[in-house]
């Protein structure tokens, strides 16, 4: 028992921190009642949640897109079609295993077993990576300046410190991957839009759930809030970003949003179950990339 401990300690620190954010979320929403919660559930008009899951579909065909260009411009011929499949595939991974990490592995046995080069992929799927962080940072200033206007010092100095950090990470990571597209500008920069349109659908979905429970708020602001979720989520303290996203994103819909906690949660709970959704198609395409590793 003590040696398993020690050989997956990581992954047992991840889920004890999953479990710690998730039993604080429910803290947070016991304060208004359970019955809250329910009934914000209840107001959730249909049709927006249709919209949102449809909009966080096309902000998957975006993500495909960015990985296919970083492969084609890198001299690997991969169709689209394949290139969605597998990162649909990647993504219905990464929310049944017990990192983010689970989809890229399969993502790279897939490309491998295909029989495109191992390291080129391995090398795009670094880039590809780091270039969803690049686009995100670029919308990061939507998410510190209304969340600096706040009081409290403690929050602040706590964001300052995890994005320096992250940033000298991001910034040393950046030089050694990129090594192959920075003599392909055409690639890296249609790497580039690919990633704004998947973040601008992304934020959309969530725009569209709160409208779907009657609140109105600035798009840039949601796009603002979901940005600082995303970076807090990088913090390896859980499985896949469980509770710590849904904690934070409801921190932030009721700090900045002006929600409260039981509408809060609601969105946060949503935005999970839409993602968990959106990677369903993956389970379809495993036999038909299956097959093809086997035609290949």
């Amino acid at each position: 028992m003590i040696k398993w401990l020690r050989e997956n300690r990581q992954t047992v620190v991840r889920g004890l921190g999953s479990l710690l954010a998730l039993a604080l979320l429910l803290i947070l929403i016991q304060e208004e009642g359970d019955g809250q919660l329910f009934s914000a559930l209840r107001r959730v008009s249909i049709v927006y949640l249709l919209a949102a899951l449809l909009a966080l579909l096309v902000s998957r065909i975006f993500a495909a897109t960015r990985w296919y260009v970083l492969l084609r411009s890198a001299g690997v011929k991969i169709p689209f079609l394949r290139a969605v499949m597998l990162m649909f595939t990647g993504n219905f991974s990464s929310n049944f295993l017990p990192t983010t990490i689970g989809g890229d592995v399969v993502r790279l046995g897939g490309a491998m077993q295909m029989g495109y080069d191992r390291a080129i992929c391995l090398a795009s799927l670094v880039a590809d990576r780091l270039i969803g962080m690049a686009g995100m940072t670029v919308a990061l200033p939507l998410g510190l300046i209304p969340l600096f206007s706040l009081d409290g010092a403690l929050a602040q100095s706590f964001t300052l410190a995890g994005l320096f950090q992250k940033g000298m990470g991001f910034a040393r990571r950046t030089l050694e991957a990129f090594s192959i597209w920075l003599k392909k500008p055409a690639g890296l920069g249609g790497a580039l839009l690919a990633t704004l349109g998947n973040q601008l659908f992304i934020y959309l979905m969530i725009y569209l759930l709160l409208l779907g429970i009657d609140h109105r708020l600035s798009y840039w602001l949601v796009a603002g809030m979901y940005t600082l979720t995303y970076f807090v989520t990088l913090i390896p303290i859980s499985i896949n970003g469980l509770g710590v996203q849904e904690l934070s994103m409801t921190f932030l819909l009721v700090q900045l949003g002006g929600l409260t906690s039981s509408e809060s949660a609601t969105i946060a709970l949503l935005t999970r179950v839409l993602f968990v959704t959106a990677s369903l198609p993956g389970a379809f395409f495993l036999p038909s990339i299956l097959a093809a590793m086997k035609e290949e």
